[in-house]
């Protein structure tokens, strides 16, 4: 079988819809957070998710120490706050100016998103190209009337009619 090219891949992967996150974590003193939509649910009992972060990216050290994290799901207007962490580097202020606070296990959450979470870190795979964190669901919160902010082939969308 021939090898499948690394774009060709990206572009068959992005007829997925996904839903858009913003993965968080404080590690000392440092709060930090950065565009996700490599999230899914994993287990129902016990109440496990999976995030991949990229090998070389920004929040990858801090991914590898961290003992737990949080999942911001964005809401449909909330295009900017996407972009904002999806900027490679450190911004100049905390969370880069975004308003958040600390949840019960320490990870920033983001201020109006269309749900959160507060993982504890249960285990850390490599997995090709990306570290997969499995974490333990332990606080959750949803604003049921928002609308989701998602991502298709390539770009950013909301959800259409119900079917």
């Amino acid at each position: 079988m021939a090898e499948i090219d690394s774009r060709e891949f990206r572009n068959w992967s992005g007829h997925f819809v996904t839903g858009v996150t913003v993965l968080t974590v404080q590690v000392g003193n440092a709060v930090r957070g950065m565009t996700a939509n490599a999230f899914c649910s994993l287990s129902l009992h016990p109440p496990l998710v999976l995030v991949c972060i990229q090998n070389g990216v920004s929040m990858h050290p801090f991914f590898e120490v961290a003992e737990s994290f949080g999942v911001n799901m964005l809401a449909s207007d909330q295009k900017t706050l996407s972009e904002l962490f999806a900027q490679h580097g450190e911004h100049s202020e905390p969370m880069g100016g975004a308003p958040h606070h600390l949840g019960s296990l320490g990870a920033p959450i983001l201020e109006g998103v269309m749900g959160w979470a507060q993982c504890r870190v249960e285990a850390r795979y490599p997995g090709g190209d990306h570290l997969i964190v499995i974490g333990r669901v332990e606080e959750i919160s949803t604003a049921p009337e928002a609308e989701p902010l998602v991502f298709y082939s390539g770009k950013y969308r909301t959800i259409g009619e119900i079917l």
